[in-house]
């Protein structure tokens, strides 16, 4: 799959070769410009070429006899494309060597012979850091959706977040990744494409092609359905990275139903999510399945960046949020109301409860988009952080931190 575009500089042509290999090898990325030479000035035509080809990435190989003239060119590049991230190939035996070049503006240092493999993580490391720059710049958020035990409603939550996000927020894309898919059950829809064939054209993907394989419906939201038949979908990170890319180029919300994962799929999609949205409901096994749930995440990079969502809410006497945040070791981000008279014929319909703001519960879910689409992003996650009051109080202008109020309100 190659998706990143690569330029590649070396003076030396056994080594570009080698060097195109390398970047071609890693199915991640793909080699646009292979120039024999370093820019010696703005208007060289190594710096044109670059720009033309729009490349996202730029490999300087670094000779250790003249350091001087890759750092130089390095410098070049950083200061009339600043847009592009510079990936620098020398020896690691000089200390000295490897500052001057991360002053210059490199933002990787690889080993001179490095392996594919250590290609692949620099281009994944590149891939996954764009996505969250998109989403911390407001141009895209992705939000992973799990439950803590099967039942709990988590893609009742995805979807109807989702409704409620692209009514009143932005374009919004359900992509279900859940074991087996039921999100077009709940939008009543009869996807001819879904996340499958995504997956197996992820090599000649564009946006075209992207918005041919995605179902839309009702209200504008997207769908990309997930499988109608259980199917392992094992798809690498860095294919993964390169999807999730090209969503957060055509969509402002990525909303991801993990419906039931645990595997390392699941783990894959949320260290790349901004956020991930743990479903529970408030009895004993719930909330001890979530705190399992919790741990499991924790073992990622998506530590900082797990909420809780306690769906079909009932007040319980004696125990309140600040409980609940104690036995499943997790920040509470919502509670739902507990209203199946309104939820159970939404989906029996497939016309999810958020197309109706009458009802407590859709009330609910916007209420909850607004959260969402409010929340502040950080170069690793959304600041979807909340303080639990003993009293109930009124959101502070400006601010995230508030007490959840009784769902609804």
């Amino acid at each position: 799959m190659h998706g990143i575009a690569v330029a590649v500089l070396s003076e030396n042509q056994e080594r570009l070769a080698l060097l195109q290999q390398r970047v071609e090898a890693t199915q991640l990325g793909r080699v646009t410009v292979a120039h024999g030479s370093f820019p010696g000035g703005p208007s060289d035509v190594a710096i044109r070429r670059i720009q033309e080809a729009r490349a996202d990435v730029v490999v300087v190989d670094i000779a250790p006899r003249d350091v001087a003239r890759a750092v130089q060119a390095i410098e070049l590049i950083h200061a009339n494309v600043p847009q592009i991230a510079v990936f620098a190939a020398g020896a690691m035996t000089d200390a000295a060597v490897i500052v001057a070049v991360m002053r210059a503006g490199a933002r990787e240092y690889l080993e001179r012979d490095a392996s594919t493999d250590a290609f692949v993580e620099a281009l994944r490391r590149f891939s996954a850091s764009r996505i969250k720059a998109r989403g911390s710049s407001g141009r895209a958020r992705i939000l992973a959706v799990t439950n803590a035990k099967g039942g709990a409603g988590a893609t009742t939550v995805a979807v109807n977040a989702a409704v409620a996000l692209e009514q009143s927020h932005g374009r919004t894309v359900v992509v279900d990744f859940a074991l087996l898919g039921h999100a077009t059950l709940h939008l009543n829809v009869r996807p001819s494409f879904g996340i499958a064939d995504a997956l197996q054209n992820l090599h000649r993907m564009d946006s075209a092609l992207l918005q041919s394989f995605v179902t839309e419906c009702r209200g504008g939201l997207h769908l990309l359905a997930g499988t109608q038949q259980p199917l392992q979908l094992t798809p690498s990170a860095a294919e993964l990275a390169r999807l999730f890319d090209l969503l957060v180029s055509n969509f402002e919300y990525v909303i991801i139903d993990c419906s039931n994962r645990t595997d390392a799929l699941f783990r894959m999609i949320a260290d790349l999510a901004n956020a991930v949205l743990l479903v529970t409901q408030a009895d004993v096994v719930s909330l001890w399945s979530a705190a399992r749930m919790h741990a499991f995440l924790e073992q990622g990079s998506g530590r900082d960046r797990v909420r809780l969502v306690v769906n079909r809410f009932k007040k319980i006497p004696g125990f309140d949020d600040e409980d609940i945040q104690k036995v499943t070791n997790c920040r509470l981000l919502w509670k739902l109301p507990n209203s199946f008279h309104s939820a159970g014929p939404a989906i029996d319909k497939g016309s999810p409860v958020a197309y109706h703001e009458t009802s407590e519960l859709g009330r609910s879910y916007h209420a909850l988009a607004g959260v969402l689409a409010g929340a502040s992003s950080s170069e690793n996650s959304m600041d979807l952080g909340f303080k639990i009051e003993k009293s109930e109080s009124k959101r502070r202008a400006g601010s995230l931190f508030i007490s959840p109020l009784r769902a609804g309100q």
